[in-house]
């Protein structure tokens, strides 16, 4: 049996592993104004960026049409796939699980798929993806890598800290004159992944007091495991996981935050993805 993973562009895996892996990845759009972008595709990260930089207003993101998935399961199932798991972005934060799950449907009578909520976003949602393409690679059945999708999702822990309040302010999440009072406290705020929504996890006065903020979180969990670096257009990545290598032996993969989650939280934002050991 050959099960493949498919997953959504929130998931900031860097091409190279989704590649390695046989993850397919479905994207989101991205809209400035009237112009509008597939994720990936016709806008990098970098370019992202810089236009965000330049934009008085908050890019705007849409799930992928169920077309889109469906289309990506026929082009799987023509590739030999009998079985497909598909991992999405938390149902709680975009529709995209709404759109696999009746891309699933469509193609029901051909195909086994098993659509899965990560309750998660970012690399948590990644690491999750990546962890099932491995367990599908060595044979593991659908039911299997089901499961699995399952009890990561659980496990999977995300942590970050904001840089600016520059998107909060212009969507609308927090007054001018608030986010002018911030700025010149320096306050971070550090936000979690709870229960498949973004929850405020607490504000440090500094970048560097954030940082060591995420480094004390990280210690207080037993047994982590699959951990990873999210970062946006950050110059001190280097310097956290320095940081995170002192508490963390594992293999640690680092992605960008990419626009879907980008677009949210704004550039500086750094941060940890993980599974807590069960």
């Amino acid at each position: 049996m050959t099960v493949r993973i498919v997953t959504d562009s929130a998931c900031d895996l860097p091409q190279s592993v989704a590649d390695e892996l046989g993850i397919e990845i479905v994207p989101l759009s991205i809209r400035f104004g009237s112009d509008e972008f597939i994720d990936r595709v016709d806008l990098t990260t970098a370019e992202f960026w810089q236009r965000s930089a330049a934009s008085p207003v908050l890019p705007e993101t849409a799930a992928p049409s169920p077309g889109l998935f469906e289309q990506t399961y026929r082009a799987l199932i023509a590739d030999g796939a009998t079985g497909i798991v598909v991992i999405s972005l938390s149902g709680g934060l975009s529709a995209t699980l709404q759109s696999a799950e009746l891309a699933a449907r469509a193609v029901a009578g051909e195909i086994d798929i098993a659509v899965i909520d990560s309750n998660s976003v970012t690399l948590g949602l990644g690491i999750i993806a990546a962890a099932c393409a491995r367990a599908a690679r060595g044979g593991a059945s659908l039911a299997d890598v089901t499961a699995l999708a399952k009890d990561l999702s659980s496990r999977t822990k995300v942590w970050g800290a904001l840089d600016t309040l520059d998107n909060l302010k212009k969507g609308g999440r927090i007054g001018g004159a608030k986010a002018m009072l911030a700025s010149v406290l320096s306050i971070k705020p550090i936000i979690e992944v709870r229960n498949g929504k973004v929850e405020e996890g607490g504000k440090q006065r500094t970048r560097s007091k954030a940082l060591a903020f995420l480094i004390k979180k990280l210690q207080t969990y037993d047994g982590v495991e699959n951990l990873a670096i999210l970062q946006a257009d950050c110059s001190d990545v280097e310097q956290f996981e320095a940081m995170v290598r002192q508490h963390y032996s594992g293999e640690i993969l680092i992605g960008d935050i990419g626009p879907v989650v980008g677009s949210h939280t704004g550039r500086g934002t750094i941060g940890l993805a993980f599974q807590v050991r069960a």
